[in-house]
């Protein structure tokens, strides 16, 4: 019989723990999707070729130019 008397004392906490472990999950999931977003975007970043310069046999054969 002790367990309802506490119930209604203990119920307000145990709502906020687990409103904070929802909100925790949230944000690792969100960090988590940022993360990966950010590398596929600074992989595609780094190769982009110019669209004024023509692409020359010299451009794609030579491996010491940038």
């Amino acid at each position: 019989m002790g367990i309802h008397y506490d119930y209604k004392s203990t119920k307000s906490a145990k709502l906020m723990e687990k409103q904070a472990k929802r909100e925790r999950k949230l944000a690792e999931k969100k960090a988590k999707r940022l993360a990966k977003e950010g590398s596929k975007n600074q992989n595609t970043d780094g190769k982009s070729l110019d669209a004024s310069k023509p692409i020359t046999l010299d451009f794609l054969t030579n491996p010491d130019k940038e």
